[in-house]
């Protein structure tokens, strides 16, 4: 086939069931098929695999070698292409004898369109040779950042690479990142001597992300406010030590999280079986250490959080961008203290780069502006946004104390008295009145600062002095952590320049107001049906879930509620081979469960997927708020629904929030009273309110589920109420 314009688009839609690129991806795709080299940053979660799948597809007459640095990585993405019809394998050292021997045959014969291997199978003159006689059109390098000194994680394996354009002089090479300064960018050019290399940089900006920054105070409890919102979804908790990662993954699990355990310290078998287990939903949350990459290609991950600072905003970037690689919300809560600081440093053994890279991701941490724009910024990026949104500064989650310029004041007030020899910790205590042993010894209880902030507690003080060092006008330097005034700050105590300081910021839920809702439309019941539905499937085939569809194609399915193959094939994420493989078994799952729950097919046809922006939250908010005022005003659920343009599930989904938000108790400005009680007896019949079909079995198709969700829903208020 010849390679034309459209084959990459037609290709992605053949075998994905996209309809579009996403930004910067074609341009990609088109170096791999013009065989110029590149280096192509996206964010993760921003397709990089598209970008040398499916220009190895369009070439028929050659195949493409990707380099990847992680077994498992390689086994899930080779699962998720032959699952889409695409003849893919991998080499490595994981794989039996046998099964080498059947893939270098492939190989030889040209079976292949790709083929996956590590950085040290690749040196291998063996590997080499067999790769000369193959007809190899270009190499893909995958977290590329390893090969550069400058990057995060340097991997001196990746130096081996730099010989590929000795040894195959007509391919091209790839290099593929999520994280690369300018500088990385350059130097990862250099070290894989790529000629001409096309840089291609997309947009940092993750908006489905919601960034949220902590001091650790009680680090369990912070962590459950964030679990407690997603349960029974996948997140990844990251720990500095494999000592934390033991006793929160122990922990959790005792309080009755399905939670397990990962990190270099653990056997192979061990590591690989945990890692399993939370692939195919068999656990729902990993722990593990920030030093160890995992390599988990899995989308659905709906929060990370980091009990502990990172040692770097590459890291950071990357770490917390395993969150919603499917595009859907997902959350980033970073839990820190200033001891952090000092542990990453003492690791650092004092070097220059690591120091730069500690001060940038402390920075993160207590400033208080917008983190997506630090983030963005930091990678020599603009942001033109004014309010992201989606973190814990612009969602107004942080309340700011009446007078930062004369707090600011007293503060280095009191590091300039005690003559800049002092960390926070000594500062706080000095201006809390502390009576302890050091301060009275060395006579600070005598300073016109002392006992200046008595109001406050210790813990408040040393956040506020965190925030003015991220700020600049305070450093610290030294083993000790020091603090010095800065030429701001001593602006600051002239009073030119004020600084923001904000009171102690607890974990908050993301109420309705603060979570993106991605949920409009889609019938909850139903997504879970096909959940669970998938995990049976994938646990026969003995393949991940997500190879056979993300969790957004289930969302939208759960949408849609398609009838047919052919309005299923217009789900996104259902190529041919998956229309052919799972069609017929997802509708059949599909109409029983609206047939037995009456509710309508075919809704709306699909939409592009796109990133989901403020405005888009601003209207589902919107929405809801009309929506609240309608029920307030009597009117009823058929009323509201006609009246704003919405699905009748979706708007009895409003009125169970209002209903628990208002906690209502009586359901008759929408059931009437005769109904009503029918609806109780049946519910107390049944003898639990969490699921509403038995309920319905009992009524019988006299009674909606409108009408059924709306008298339970008021019943769970009154059961708070007795609590």
């Amino acid at each position: 086939m010849p390679i034309t314009d459209d084959l990459p688009l037609s290709t992605l839609q053949k075998y994905w069931g996209y309809d579009s690129f996403r930004p910067l991806q074609r341009e990609a795709i088109a170096c791999a098929l013009e065989r110029r080299d590149s280096v192509v940053v996206l964010p993760t979660g921003g397709g990089k695999s598209i970008c040398y799948q499916v220009p190895a597809i369009c070439d028929e007459q050659k195949m493409a070698v990707v380099v990847s640095p992680l077994i498992s990585l390689m086994k899930d993405q080779v699962d998720g292409l032959v699952a889409n019809g695409i003849a893919a394998a991998s080499l490595n050292s994981s794989l039996p004898n046998e099964e080498k021997s059947r893939v270098i045959d492939r190989l030889q014969r040209g079976e292949l369109r790709l083929l996956y291997v590590s950085p040290e199978r690749l040196a291998q003159d063996g590997t080499i040779e067999q790769l000369k006689q193959a007809n190899v059109g270009f190499f893909a390098i995958d977290e590329a950042h390893c090969i550069s000194s400058w990057g995060h994680d340097f991997r001196p394996e990746y130096r081996q690479l730099s010989k590929l354009k000795e040894h195959f002089p007509t391919a091209s090479v790839h290099a593929f990142t999520a994280t690369a300064t300018p500088r990385v960018r350059d130097d990862i050019a250099k070290q894989l001597n790529l000629q001409s290399a096309e840089k291609l940089v997309g947009s940092f900006h993750r908006a489905n992300l919601i960034y949220r920054v902590h001091r650790r105070s009680d680090a369990l409890e912070q962590m459950r406010t964030v679990i407690d919102q997603y349960r029974d979804q996948s997140g990844i908790i990251y720990c500095i030590s494999r000592k934390d990662v033991a006793n929160v993954a122990a922990t959790l699990e005792e309080l009755g999280y399905r939670a397990k355990p990962y990190h270099a310290g653990m056997s192979d078998a061990d590591r690989s079986a945990n890692q399993d287990d939370f692939i195919n939903e068999r656990t729902d949350i990993i722990v593990a250490t920030v030093a160890f990459g995992m390599g988990i290609d899995k989308s659905s991950v709906r929060y990370v959080i980091h009990n502990g600072m990172p040692k770097s905003l590459e890291a950071y970037q990357q770490e917390s961008g395993r969150a919603g690689r499917d595009g859907l919300p997902s959350e980033c809560c970073l839990l820190f203290s200033g001891a952090d600081l000092m542990r990453w440093k003492k690791m650092s053994n004092g070097q220059p780069a690591a120091g730069e890279l500690l001060e940038a991701m402390y920075g993160y941490c207590t400033q208080s502006c917008c983190r997506h724009r630090i983030l963005i910024e930091y990678f020599g990026q603009e942001f033109e946004l004014q309010d992201c949104g989606a973190c814990d500064v612009c969602l107004n989650e942080l309340d700011q104390i009446d007078d930062p310029l004369i707090m600011g004041q007293k503060i280095l007030s009191c590091v300039h008295r005690v003559g800049q020899r002092f960390g926070a910790h000594h500062v706080a205590s000095v201006l809390t009145g502390s009576a302890a042993k050091r301060i009275l010894e060395l006579g600070h209880e005598k300073l016109s600062t002392y006992n200046l902030l008595s109001e406050h507690s210790k813990q408040a003080v040393v956040e506020w002095i965190d925030q003015l060092v991220g700020q600049k006008f305070l450093a610290k330097t030294g083993e000790y952590n020091v603090l010095g005034i800065t030429e701001s700050g001593k602006q600051l105590l002239r009073g030119e320049l004020t600084p923001k300081l904000f009171k102690t910021a607890k974990p908050v839920a993301s109420s309705s107001k603060k979570r993106i809702d991605n949920w409009d439309g889609v019938d909850r019941g139903l997504f879970d049906h096909l959940r669970a539905f998938r995990r049976e499937l994938a646990a026969e085939k003995e393949i991940p879930p997500f190879v056979i569809f993300h969790d957004a194609s289930l969302r939208e399915m759960a949408r849609v509620r398609p009838s047919s193959e052919s309005h299923f094939r217009n789900i996104p994420g259902v190529g041919e081979k998956k229309l052919a493989d799972y069609g017929a078994a997802f509708v059949e799952k599909i109409t029983e469960y609206c047939t037995e729950n009456q509710i309508d097919f075919d809704q709306a046809e699909k939409q592009p997927a796109a990133p989901v922006l403020k405005t888009k939250q601003k209207l589902v908010a919107g929405v809801k708020k009309k929506a609240f005022e309608l029920f307030r005003d009597g009117r009823s659920i058929e009323e509201v629904a006609e009246m704003l343009e919405r699905a009748l599930s979706t708007t009895s989904g409003y009125l169970s929030d209002y209903i628990r938000e208002n906690k209502i108790t009586d359901p008759s400005p929408w059931v009437a009273h005769s109904v009503a009680e029918s609806i109780r007896a049946a519910a107390n019949e049944v003898g639990e309110l969490e699921k509403l079909a038995p309920i319905k079995a009992i009524l019988g198709d006299d009674f909606s589920y409108e009408q059924i969700r709306a008298v339970v829903d008021c019943m769970r208020v009154e059961t708070d109420f007795e609590r």
